[in-house]
């Protein structure tokens, strides 16, 4: 059987080599069934203040090289050009650039079956889901989406997204642990979709894949090969 191809949309402040390597345990839970396939957002992050940098610790995973290279899918003040998930916005910058880059990820290295995103990349993956369903973007064609530590935008400009529930079967992952985005964050994201799945954990802000997960991320992705 040939492995489902999925997409992967790293978190704020990532980019694909650095989530990569943060997702190594996930791959090889699930190597035999899926090939993972990272893609860098095209925004270019500032280096983080030493406040930013005490979040990043509460990712379990081992601070990589990767991060060298900071990247965003969309900015909460434009002015700044910084994100931050709580920040209420009118308009934000760089979501139009970022949907294009996942575009042409689709038609250089696509066909995918489905998405997986990450804390901002989780929310983008939600937006993304929503543009496909409403058929604005031809060549999205996902089947699936894998939401990890995944909340709905505070930005008044987004709110589109979220008029009806999405279809596209979805798995939302979260931690109880996390401080990043509290888990009250991903589960506010649930009702936008129909019929979501969850697998909670009880860690941090991570892609979680201990041998306990496994079943979970089998059986939904059970459906799609």
């Amino acid at each position: 059987m040939a492995p489902l191809r999925v997409l992967c949309i790293h978190g704020y402040r990532q980019n694909a080599t650095s989530f990569r390597e943060k997702t190594g345990a996930l791959r090889k839970l699930l190597k035999k069934h899926v090939e993972l396939v990272y893609v860098s957002a095209p925004l270019s992050v500032q280096q983080a203040n030493t406040e930013e940098v005490a979040d990043k610790r509460n990712d379990s995973a081992p601070e990589s090289g990767g991060d060298e290279d900071p990247r965003g899918w969309w900015f909460s003040d434009i002015k700044a050009r910084s994100f931050n998930a709580q920040q209420q916005c009118e308009e934000s910058l760089g979501l139009d650039e970022s949907v294009t880059a996942v575009r042409e990820a689709v038609k250089d290295q696509g066909p995918f079956d489905g998405i997986l995103g990450f804390s901002q990349g989780a929310a983008f993956v939600a937006m993304l889901c929503s543009i496909q369903e409403q058929k604005l973007e031809p060549t999205f064609d996902f089947r699936f989406a894998i939401i990890v530590a995944g909340f709905r935008s505070a930005c008044t400009q987004h709110q589109k997204f979220y008029n009806s529930p999405i279809q596209v079967p979805s798995l939302h992952v979260f931690g109880l642990e996390d401080r990043v985005i509290p888990d009250k964050m991903s589960r506010e994201l649930l009702p936008s979709f129909q019929d979501p799945q969850v697998l909670i954990h009880p860690g941090g802000h991570f892609v979680p894949a201990a041998s306990a997960h496994r079943q979970t991320y089998q059986d939904f992705l059970k459906r799609f090969q």
